[in-house]
């Protein structure tokens, strides 16, 4: 029987998404863990398969023809729904209906497309063909840049199969034609086929493209989908729906931990914490190309196909934590071996650095380090000898204080550290630089952890001098408050102050500081945030009545939408400023916004898009948006969850405690079966309990 408390694909379909031509619309991903592809906006056509190291870029391919005309010029919407085994599209065209299922077969470098087509007029002929791309390479070089590589290819074709190459890499892509179907002459950029319909009949085609480094693998693939066409949605059903019940099962060896399973009546926080467990999933790379082994990549299908953010990752670091803690621990020793003060994250084709600095990188550091500890009990970690890049070996404690104080090497004559310029922080909010509230108020987090860590050393001096210094380092952090405003500013070199109505400072000062502020500051702050912020089904990143919201329109952190990490934060934040209810008030609204697939990198707010039945629209790719279809950062929603509304505290000792806060979500749900240090816990409104 299965059990209602564990998602199945069916469960976690999205809803249909009407895509006109040129909508706000950022067609749906696919993903087998090894092959990424992306749906494009006619009933057929896909972009962005890539199988790293090989590549096929950013291009599009398969876009349909009918009786010898693009399909899309017709002027018909397509209906579209994804769920994570596949995407489900249909149209109609000159009385066609036209339904496909696209999926990236278990196992295989490609994608394949089942189509279906229906007659509703008379006995007819229907001819049908497919626009084809090739642009296939194996990069020699580490992927460091947003999108993937591509290359001019060279194409020959035999029959309805095509094959690319630019030496380095092949394609093969190929037609499927239906019984009776003829081919037509034509050159390899348009394959076509006509085949007789009568009234009311249906015919099924198919498309399949396959990449790979050696011409016989992208063939031999090639023929494995073909021939696999029918049954590849129910093998990818099959196994996605293990791998989902896999996150849930501390048996299951697919991953080295794993999460509790809620029970709960209320819909949308059920909706919700599968949102963000399925959505960390999403972004397990199991490539035998990796020199990391399992990675988790952060954006997805188009952008940074091998990178993994500090920042995103240490987002959903509670999920990392409990789910998949040995992935986790590798991957905090990496990154304590590049330089984290220079680059935002690494590339998993070589392991090497990717970008610039982000000002965040310390506090992420710290955090997922505390995480890992507190939930698997590893505490021996701490005592493993890490090596810097300039030769500085020492045990990662050490590596935790010295990030606990790195701030100290940008603080100015204020006494907060100055954090830099727009691409040091929110890279589309120009006021939002230098000694901003959040990152100053992280510090103080950053050193009470270090301090806690000491404590357990049996170091009392560090940890009382760490603490002292933070007590003083968060009166500094008020100043930067405007009383009665609910907001901060940020202060300039030349000690000139801005005011930034940014949600960022919010979120971070609630969830790491704030004990340190008195009750009329808090009020303030929840007014400030329900009043300029929160929207019905999402919210925005930065106030419209900001000075700098004509800025930029990228979605992710200004005034028309918010990256998905921010409403996760900013409810928490809401929460320990001590107003759970409005959370639990916004949480339906919320709920409706996980009606598109895994959190997108940022939603559009109802001003800026029409809502998709009530949720809030994922931002498109295309410039001036430049937004990703999804975003690793969706484990926020299971610490809103778990830490927030159960409010669940792992100590770096193993000591489980909550203060629970589900009066208006549902008194009567349980975590159950939450691992910390091997023992397994569950979690009500009366608290921690073994299970």
């Amino acid at each position: 029987m299965p059990n209602p408390l564990i998602p199945t694909c069916a469960d976690l379909a999205g809803d249909e998404v009407l895509d006109r031509y040129d909508d706000m619309v950022n067609p749906p991903g696919l993903t087998n863990h090894w092959a990424t592809a992306q749906v494009d906006h006619d009933v057929l056509a896909v972009r962005s398969l890539n199988v790293p190291p090989v590549s096929q870029g950013d291009s599009i391919s398969a876009q349909l023809y009918l009786d010898g005309r693009l399909a899309r010029s017709f002027g018909q919407p397509v209906h579209t729904r994804w769920r994570p085994d596949r995407v489900e599209r249909r149209t109609e065209i000159d009385g066609w209906q036209i339904e496909t299922v696209t999926v990236c077969p278990p196992a295989e470098p490609g994608v394949s497309v089942h189509l279906h087509v229906r007659n509703t007029g008379p006995q007819r002929t229907l001819r049908l063909g497919v626009w084809l791309t090739s642009t296939v390479t194996r990069s020699p070089e580490p992927w460091r840049a947003a999108e993937p590589p591509q290359a001019v290819n060279r194409t020959s074709r035999s029959g309805a199969r095509v094959l690319g190459s630019d030496q380095r890499a092949w394609a093969v892509q190929e037609l499927v034609l239906p019984e009776g179907a003829r081919l037509l002459d034509g050159g390899p950029r348009v394959v076509e086929a006509e085949v007789q319909v009568p009234a009311g009949g249906e015919v099924t085609w198919g498309y399949v493209h396959a990449i790979a480094a050696e011409q016989t693998d992208a063939v031999a693939a090639a023929d494995r989908m073909v021939a696999g066409l029918s049954h590849a949605a129910a093998d990818s059903e099959r196994t996605w729906d293990a791998s989902i019940a896999a996150l849930f099962d501390p048996q299951d060896e697919e991953f080295s931990g794993a999460l509790p399973v809620l029970d709960t009546s209320n819909e949308a926080l059920r909706r919700l914490y599968w949102w963000g467990a399925v959505g960390v999933l999403w972004f397990r790379r199991d490539n035998p190309a990796s020199v990391l082994g399992r990675t988790y990549d952060t954006l997805m299908p188009r952008y940074w196909q091998t990178t993994t953010f500090i920042w995103d990752y240490s987002l959903s670091s509670q999920v990392h934590a409990l789910l998949d803690p040995a992935v986790m621990r590798r991957q905090i020793a990496h990154w304590v071996g590049l330089d984290i003060d220079s680059h935002f994250g690494t590339e998993w084709l070589t392991g090497g650095p990717v970008g610039y600095w982000y000002s965040v990188n310390h506090y992420a550091m710290t955090r997922l380090v505390r995480d890992y500890i507190a939930y698997t009990g590893d505490i021996d970690f701490l005592d493993e000898e890490l090596t810097t890049p300039d030769g500085a070996t020492r045990p990662l404690r050490e590596h935790v204080r010295s990030w606990a104080r790195a701030w100290h090497r940008i603080r100015s004559s204020s006494g907060l550290a100055d954090y830099g310029e727009i691409d040091n922080l929110l890279e589309c909010v120009s006021t939002y630089v230098h000694e901003v509230a959040s990152l100053n108020a992280a510090n103080v987090w950053c050193m009470r952890t270090a301090a806690r860590i000491a404590e357990l050393d049996g170091d009392a001096e560090e940890a009382a001098q760490l603490r002292t210094e933070a007590d003083e380092l968060a009166e500094l952090v008020k100043e930067l408050y405007i009383p009665g405003a609910g907001f901060f500013h940020a202060r300039q070199p030349d000690g000139t102050l801005l005011p930034t109505r940014h949600c960022y400072d919010f979120a971070t000062v609630g969830t790491t500081i704030a004990d340190d502020l008195d009750e009329q500051v808090r009020a303030e702050m929840v007014d400030f945030f329900t009043r300029e912020l929160q929207t019905p089904s999402w919210m925005r990143a930065l106030s419209p009545l900001d000075a700098d919201a004509g800025y930029s329109l990228r979605a992710d952190h200004q005034w028309n939408g918010a990256y998905p990490a921010w409403p996760a934060d900013a409810a928490r934040s809401v929460i320990e400023l001590g107003r759970p209810d409005v959370v639990a008030h916004w949480l339906p609204g919320l709920a409706r916004t996980a009606n598109q697939g895994p959190p997108g990198q940022a939603h559009f707010v109802e001003e800026a898009a029409e809502p998709v039945n009530g949720g809030a629209r994922k931002t498109p790719p295309q410039f001036p948006y430049l937004i990703d279809w999804s975003c690793s950062s969706a484990g926020s929603w299971v610490e809103l969850v778990v830490s927030g509304l159960f409010g669940l505290h792992v100590d770096p000792s193993g000591e489980v405690s909550a203060t629970p806060r589900l009066a208006d979500v549902d008194p009567d749900a349980v975590l159950r079966g939450l691992r910390v240090g091997g023992v397994s816990y569950d979690v009500d409104a009366s608290g921690v309990s073994r299970s």
